[in-house]
């Protein structure tokens, strides 16, 4: 592959816009920008989560997942394009239950929290929620694949497994949320 980004500053984007993948432009308020963005911004959370020590299992399907958000964010940049695959979805679900299935049953809600990778994996979850709202308000508007909602759904759901299995590899519990606690 060549050189893609030999050039940094552009000064293209000065007025208030940005160009998408297929070469036209948008303001930087749109709500595809704003999905993108917001992709971009849980990738870079995880990259966080990425910067801590984590079970092999666990470090190799946040790297996959990474990879799989970048290829989100290009689908997003191309109107009408489709990356993301429902095999994409399936393989999260895979992990979700393998990693679920050494966890203690839940009885109460859990606070983010515990350590501090479980903690960023928290602060990830909740961006992709975010990320996962934006990309349902672009489909209101523009209709975006099926697979890329399931797979940021998906995506929270394993964020929220991964941060109590990486309490429980680090010998912590979950944080219980204690109803009424500081009435």
């Amino acid at each position: 592959m060549g050189h893609r980004l030999s050039k940094i500053y552009t000064r293209t984007g000065d007025d208030g816009t940005t160009g998408l993948g297929d070469g036209s432009r948008v303001k930087k308020t749109a709500l595809r920008v704003e999905a993108m963005g917001a992709v971009d911004e849980l990738n870079s959370v995880i990259g966080l989560l990425l910067a801590h020590e984590t079970p092999e299992d666990i470090r190799s399907a946040l790297t996959d997942m990474q990879h799989d958000l970048f290829d989100l964010g290009g689908e997003i940049c191309i109107p009408g394009r489709v990356a993301i695959t429902e095999d994409q979805v399936m393989r999260l679900e895979t992990i979700l239950d393998k990693l679920n299935a050494d966890l203690p049953p839940l009885k109460e809600f859990i606070l983010p929290g515990g350590t501090e990778a479980a903690a960023v994996c928290h602060l990830a979850r909740a961006v992709c929620r975010r990320a996962e709202r934006d990309v349902i308000r672009l489909d209101e508007a523009e209709a975006t694949s099926a697979a890329a909602k399931k797979y940021l759904n998906r995506v929270s759901d394993l964020l929220f497994v991964i941060a109590r299995a990486l309490n429980r590899h680090a010998g912590r519990g979950d944080v219980l949320w204690q109803p009424g606690k500081n009435r």
